[in-house]
This record gives structure tokens, C-alpha cells and sequence, in this order.
């Protein structure tokens, strides 16, 4: 089976990116199973409920998140009972949502979707990320087929670091966040599939989705500025994985980058 999973959707550009080419990479691939990182969806910088929906419309399965996931506390209620949309697993204490899940292809195949955020050059306070997949990982053995991890985090060392870590232990290892694509789509030795980021889906005619004059001025004046999300140059970035789901053996990796403005 084939399973396609999305960089960071940014704004309004970035869902109608989801709309215009999800539908098309399902039927021409054949994928089972699409997974998008949410937490940029409204407005650039966090997630509400409506915004969600307007993502599953658009074929999207599940929905991980990352440093934005609370910013609207109007999406706390929604965190908790939506079971197609997780947050950090490693952030201390209560917190609305869930950290990992267990949901299904199309296929019917069992996927474990596991989310986790880096500390180095963010929060400082979070669990370790290494230590909080080893516990989720025992919590789930033998529950599912396939076990897909979003690593949210700034530094590339440290996604490499924690994709070598677990690798042969999980399906699939993604980074998300930057907003930057990397080039290094792999299967590691121990089999996992393997992208440090998997870039933004969203407007690239910006600077990381933010209209690209406003975050100029602020590096110019060092004044701070109101952001404001930009919704040109509308890209989606993701990975395609093919893997063997009777014996979760990955195949094959296949970097994804449609542009709307190409295919206009």
C-alpha cells in the first residue's frame, strides 16, 4: 500500500494546495492513507475545527501538530474529540488532545500515528522525545501494522539523531516545522522510511509562508510586525511511502512537490 504524508499546510494557500492535488496523488498512486501536519492551517499559526474539516473534505486522513497546535483556545474541545487529530505526545503535564493513535487505511490496515517536538532551539521544558517514543512504542506493541512518527523540530541533528534511533522500530519518520524541504528521502538500514522534513505545504512565494516584505522589514528595523500569512506561489511538498502492510516492509520513498502555478 501506498501512504502519502504532507509537510506543514499553511493557510489558505496551503489548503487549497490540499485541494487541488490530494485527490489527484490518491487516484494516481493509489494511496491508502494520507496524513497531514495541521498546526499552521488557520491563519498560519495554529489549527481550528473548521479549517480541520476543510482538510478532510479534501481527502486527508489524520492530522498531527506541533509548537501551534493550542494557540486558539477555541480548538481545545475539538483536540479532545476528534480521534483523527493528534498534538505532542512529549509536552509535561495535562494537556488537551492526544500524544499518538491508532486509526485505519482505507485498506483497513491498522496505522499507529505517533507526534512528537523537538527541544533544541525550542522548549526547552518538553519530555525527551527519545525516552517518550520508547514508552509509546512498548504501550503499542502489537496493536498495529504500521507505526508513522511526525518529529516536529528546528534542528536538523536532532531528527537524525531520533529517525537513527528508532529506526527499524517504525514504518516511517518524518520531520516537520521548517517549512524547508529537505533532499535526503531514504529507507535507513533498519528499514524505516526516512525524510529529515518533509517542507510546507503552502505559499512559497513568502518567507516560510509569511508575506515576504513584512518579515524583511523586521530583519531590516528590528521592530517587531504583525504577521500576515502570504497566499502566493502555492506549493504541496510531501512523501509517498510504499510499504508492505502484511509485513510492514517499506519499498519505496518518493519525494512529492506540485506547484499551483505550474499546473495552472
Amino acid at each position: 500500500m501506498k501512504i502519502l504524508l504532507i509537510g506543514d499546510v499553511f493557510g489558505k494557500a496551503g489548503r487549497r494546495a490540499v485541494a487541488r492535488f490530494v485527490p489527484q496523488l490518491v487516484k494516481e498512486h493509489n494511496i491508502q492513507f494520507v496524513l497531514a501536519n495541521g498546526e499552521n492551517v488557520t491563519n498560519g499559526k495554529g489549527i481550528q475545527e473548521a479549517q480541520a474539516k476543510e482538510l478532510f473534505a479534501s481527502g486527508v486522513h489524520f492530522l498531527t501538530g506541533g509548537n501551534h497546535t493550542f494557540n486558539f483556545k477555541g480548538a481545545f474541545g475539538f483536540l479532545d474529540t476528534d480521534a483523527r487529530v493528534i498534538r505532542p505526545a512529549n509536552i509535561p503535564g495535562p494537556a488537551p488532545g492526544k500524544g499518538y493513535a491508532i486509526t485505519h487505511a482505507q485498506n483497513g490496515t491498522r496505522i499507529a500515528v505517533i507526534n512528537l517536538m523537538g527541544r533544541v532551539y525550542m522548549n526547552g521544558a518538553l519530555d525527551c522525545p527519545f525516552k517518550k517514543a520508547d514508552a509509546i512504542l512498548t504501550q503499542l506493541e502489537h496493536q498495529a501494522d504500521l507505526v508513522l512518527v511526525d518529529f516536529h523540530a528546528e534542528a536538523t541533528s536532532e531528527k537524525v539523531a531520533l529517525g537513527h534511533y528508532l529506526d527499524g522500530r517504525v514504518t516511517a519518520f518524518f520531520g516537520t516545522h521548517t517549512h524547508i524541504p529537505t533532499a535526503d528521502e531514504r529507507i535507513l538500514p533498519g528499514g524505516t522510511a526516512y525524510m529529515t522534513d518533509l517542507g510546507m505545504t503552502g505559499p512559497y512565494d513568502s518567507v516560510i509562508g509569511v508575506k515576504k516584505e513584512i518579515i524583511i522589514k523586521r530583519y531590516l528595523t528590528g521592530m517587531p510586525a504583525q504577521y500576515e500569512d502570504s497566499k502566493k506561489g502555492a506549493e504541496l511538498h510531501g512523501l509517498i511511502v510504499d510499504v508492505d502492510e502484511t509485513v510492514g516492509k517499506v519499498h519505496g520513498v518518493q519525494r512529492v512537490r506540485l506547484s499551483m502555478e505550474e499546473q495552472a
